[in-house]
């Protein structure tokens, strides 16, 4: 192989070729889902623009039964005459031309969520086919391409009385080959976040994938107070109305809009979502970093003025945004993101509109509303006393586990290797089940920890976090773990993925609904306590067998019923009459060590279901509402959801 370095080492990608080749770079991962959705993300947010524009008031979603993906606005219609510098149709340029669009000069749109240019022309180039029709100025005009490339020129098909346009398109399955449906969830609550987003503006999502599928419609005409008022209801609200900010300033490139609402809780997490030019910003930006600081300086501000506390310090940020559920939404005529996928929002100047805007506001309702007020300081100053509280019961499992020596547990069967990158623990419910997976595992990665029994549900401990830290198998868990615990980032002895003495987190517990609990008391500790380990990927639920099947000599294992079935005819091959021998395991210990690795353990054979998530937000709402105090939301969750269960081992 030649390892010469020249010109003809030097690869030129013309036009669309180069999204193909970095589907990345454009669009994120497209082995994880995240690519495949954000090409609706792109051609929703561009219908949407107009509507920001002032000229759509409709936008229609609609995933087909064919794979494909058809998004309709009732705007202006992409424009369709000749582009003078390009020879062909300014809609056809729009389409192949990576920095092609009306966004640059804000003279077609004040504020836009593409504007890059880039967006719907990636779109076409990951698609196997994009079907593009507009209708404007009395004609529909039609286009179709292929994987990028133009089968005609555009032309008019057909008169019309309507306006608007039309994108149908279907990815291009070698490009995205590991998760290829879309998931109508994710879509749904990204739609329903779009409306509340713009008030309004009305959005139907048809899923005709399944016959008997209904349109959704989302449609707020309150905004950003129905989106607030939305999350929270499933919480406990200290003051009736979400507060309410609108304010603008000017920036280096124009005016800069700020809205947002937010309301306090009793809950015991913070929930905060950023959005800029109607994108939303997943890993925030410099509007949180402003409202974060208006929060702090105006609630420390109040609560000093009135002599609400007893130290001079004051609160904590932490403490303050406790239980608060927030939207902020700024319209930046030229906003700059830290990538295409604009999750993180970077310009500078952002920061101190928002927190100069938001504290003028807030300080007027503090002062108008006193009885909400004093509730709002009076839970930053109880969170402020249980993290206290946390924070000791923390350092004393730490001073306990260096005076037992070294800090790791008794019960800990370690691995080998002192490479993080390659080894594993597992939490394994029980001893006897610890016994076998201890004796059958690969000694050299594979550690093993054994916990007894259920975890505490630290959901119902929010307001005795304390109690948290003294559990015993909780301990024994942070102690394996060697990487900290709590998800404040700005507390020294906070969770540090980076430390974790495994990169890979298995949670084995037996296939009964005994099991099935444990899992979600573990997996809901390390959402509350650990939440990176498992936004970072490093959780992972092993999946046991539940069934052996045996011929003769011959033994196959089953994982679900519909394989326990079809490993059965495969070894009656036809003769009914032949003798097949089940084994229904109940429990983990049920299996002996060479059992136990050759199904749940071998790395090279087993089955592994990552633990991921979609959107924070339902998360947080979901460990709410199945694992908290609310009895009659979680009954209400499980008659709703009680259908689409279709065996349930009790």
């Amino acid at each position: 192989m030649s390892s010469e370095y020249d010109s003809s080492s030097i690869q030129v990608l013309e036009g669309l070729e180069a999204v193909r080749k970095r589907p990345g770079m454009y669009l994120g991962d497209p082995h994880d889902g995240s690519a495949l959705h954000h090409c609706i993300w792109e051609v929703v947010d561009n219908a949407v623009d107009e509507h920001l524009a002032g000229h759509n008031p409709t936008v229609e979603v609609t995933l087909n039964s064919d794979g494909s993906v058809t998004v309709r606005d009732h705007g202006r219609g992409i424009p369709v005459d000749i582009h003078k510098e390009e020879g062909v149709s300014a809609a056809q340029v729009i389409m192949t031309k990576l920095h092609a669009g009306g966004k640059f000069d804000n003279e077609a749109y004040k504020v836009a969520g593409g504007l890059h240019g880039v967006g719907v022309s990636a779109v076409n180039a990951v698609s196997e086919f994009l079907r593009m029709k507009i209708y404007k100025s009395g004609k529909i005009y039609a286009q179709e391409y292929v994987r990028g490339n133009p089968q005609a020129d555009l032309k008019a098909i057909g008169d019309t009385q309507e306006r608007g346009t039309e994108i149908s398109f279907k990815p291009d399955l070698t490009i995205f080959s590991d998760i290829i449906d879309f998931d109508f969830e994710m879509i749904n609550t990204r739609l329903r976040r779009t409306a509340f987003l713009n008030a309004g503006l009305e959005i139907k999502f048809l899923d005709a994938r399944s016959d008997d599928s209904e349109v959704i419609q989302h449609k707020y005409d309150g905004g950003l107070k129905e989106y607030v008022d939305w999350m929270n209801v499933n919480r406990e609200p200290l003051h009736s109305e979400p507060v309410h900010i609108i304010g603008s300033r000017q920036g280096d490139k124009g005016e800069v809009q700020v809205e947002v609402a937010l309301q306090w809780t009793s809950a015991y997490s913070e929930s905060i979502h950023c959005f800029t030019n109607i994108i939303h910003n997943a890993d925030g930006g410099t509007h949180l970093s402003g409202l974060k600081s208006a929060l702090t300086k105006s609630i420390n501000t109040y609560a000093q003025s009135r002599n609400l506390l007893k130290s001079s310090s004051g609160l904590s940020g932490d403490d303050i945004r406790e239980g608060i559920s927030a939207v902020v939404s700024i319209k930046h005529p030229d906003p700059s993101f830290n990538a295409q996928t604009k999750a993180k929002l970077v310009t500078s100047e952002v920061s101190g509109i928002v927190e100069t805007v938001v504290n003028e506001k807030l300080k007027e309702y503090l002062e108008e509303n006193p009885s909400a007020a004093k509730a709002i300081v009076e839970k930053a100053v109880l969170s402020s006393k249980a993290r206290e509280a946390a924070r000791k019961a923390r350092d004393l499992t730490r001073r306990k586990g260096v005076l037992e020596g070294g800090g790791l547990p008794g019960k800990l069967a370690d691995c080998q290797s002192k490479d993080s990158t390659e080894c594993e623990i597992y939490l394994v419910e029980g001893d006897s089940a610890g016994g076998s997976a201890k004796t059958g595992r690969d000694r050299r990665i594979q550690a093993i920890l054994p916990l007894r029994g259920k975890i505490l549900n630290v959901e119902r401990q929010k307001s005795n976090i304390a109690k948290v830290f003294q559990n015993q198998e909780i301990q024994t868990i942070i102690k394996a773990f060697g990487a900290g615990v709590g998800n404040n980032e700005d507390d020294e002895g906070a969770f540090n993925p980076k430390k974790l003495r495994y990169s890979k987190i298995i949670i084995m517990t037996d296939a009964d609904v005994d099991g099935a609990h444990i899992r979600t008391l573990y997996l809901t500790f390390l959402w509350r306590f650990m939440k990176k380990a498992i936004m970072e990927g490093h959780v992972f639920i092993a999946q046991p067998p539940l069934y052996q099947v045996s011929k003769g000599r011959s033994t196959q294992y089953a994982y679900s019923d519909a394989q326990r079935d079809e490993i059965i005819q495969q070894l009656k091959d036809g003769n009914e009459n032949v003798k097949i021998s089940i084994q229904r395991y109940k429990g983990l210990g049920e299996m002996n060590p060479e059992q136990l690795w050759e199904t749940t353990m071998n790395p090279d054979t087993r089955t592994m279901l990552q633990v991921t998530v979609k959107e924070a937000e339902e998360t947080d709402r979901l460990f709410e509402i199945l694992m908290g105090e609310d009895v009659p939301d979680r009954r209400a969750f499980i008659e709703r959801y009680a259908k689409e269960v279709t065996n349930l081992d009790i």
